[in-house]
C-alpha cells in the first residue's frame, strides 16, 4: 500500500510541476507572446579592469549604469537583488550586469556585502563591469533611448538585454507608450511590470529550447 501510494506521489508531482511552470511562467500579462525589440544590435560590452570577461552575447542580462554614484545606490539594489534577482538568478544564462567607474572597487564590495546581509542571496550572478567614463557613455548610446546619463555616469533606470544583444521593452504600455527601462527605484514599477517582462523573456528562450531539442530528437 505504502509503495503504490509512493509511486503515486511521484507520478503526481512529475506531471504537477511541469503544469506549475508553466502557469508562472503564463501569469504575465504579455503570456507567450514575445517582449518586443526596441532596439537591435546593442554594444557588446567594453573589457572591465578588473575580474572575470563579461558578455552580453547568450545571456539575459538586466542592465545598468551607476558610474561612480554607488554610495546612493544601496536602496535601488536591495529592490532589484529581493523583487528580480532573487527571482531569478538560478536560470543559468539569467544575469546583472552594471557598469561603474573604475575607482569604485571599495564600493562594489560595500555593496556587495550589504546584498549578501541584507536577503542571504547567492550573488555570484551579479556583476559590476569597471571601466570608463567614456566607455559608459558609448555603451549607453547604444541602447537609443530617450534616457540620459547624469555628471557621474548614473541613471536609476534599469534595462533588459536579450541574448542577441536586442534591448527588449514594452511599445504599448499604459502610462509611456514605449517602456524602455524599469526605474528601480520604484518597487511599484518592478511589481507590475518588470517582473512580469523578465518572466516573459524567459519563457520565450525556454519554449525556443524545448521545441529546438524536439526538432532535434525526430
Amino acid at each position: 500500500m505504502t509503495k503504490d501510494l509512493n509511486k503515486k506521489l511521484v507520478l503526481g508531482i512529475l506531471f504537477i510541476f511541469p503544469l506549475l511552470v508553466y502557469l508562472f511562467f503564463a501569469s504575465g500579462k504579455n503570456n507567450f507572446a514575445k517582449l518586443p525589440i526596441l532596439t537591435e544590435k546593442v554594444n557588446e560590452l567594453p573589457q572591465g579592469y578588473l575580474g572575470k570577461k563579461i558578455k552580453l552575447k547568450n545571456k539575459i542580462t538586466i542592465l545598468g549604469y551607476w558610474g561612480g554614484d554607488l554610495k546612493n545606490k544601496k536602496a535601488e539594489a536591495l529592490n532589484l537583488n529581493e523583487k528580480i534577482y532573487k527571482r531569478f538568478y538560478q536560470f543559468d544564462d539569467f544575469q546583472f550586469v552594471f557598469f561603474v567607474d573604475t575607482f569604485q572597487i571599495k564600493q562594489v564590495q560595500e555593496l556587495k556585502n550589504e546584498l549578501v546581509k541584507g536577503v542571504g542571496t547567492d550573488i555570484s550572478r551579479w556583476n559590476f563591469l569597471h571601466t570608463t567614463s567614456e566607455n559608459m557613455k558609448i555603451h549607453f548610446s547604444s541602447l537609443k533611448t530617450p534616457f540620459l546619463l547624469d555628471d557621474s555616469g548614473n541613471t536609476a533606470y534599469v534595462f533588459i538585454i536579450d541574448k542577441d544583444l536586442s534591448l527588449r521593452g514594452r511599445n504599448d504600455d499604459e502610462d509611456s507608450g514605449t517602456l524602455y527601462a524599469f526605474d528601480a527605484r520604484s518597487v511599484a514599477q518592478i511589481n507590475k511590470k518588470m517582473i512580469d517582462d523578465v518572466k516573459v523573456i524567459l519563457a520565450e528562450y525556454r519554449l525556443a529550447l524545448k521545441i529546438y531539442n524536439s526538432e532535434r530528437d525526430k
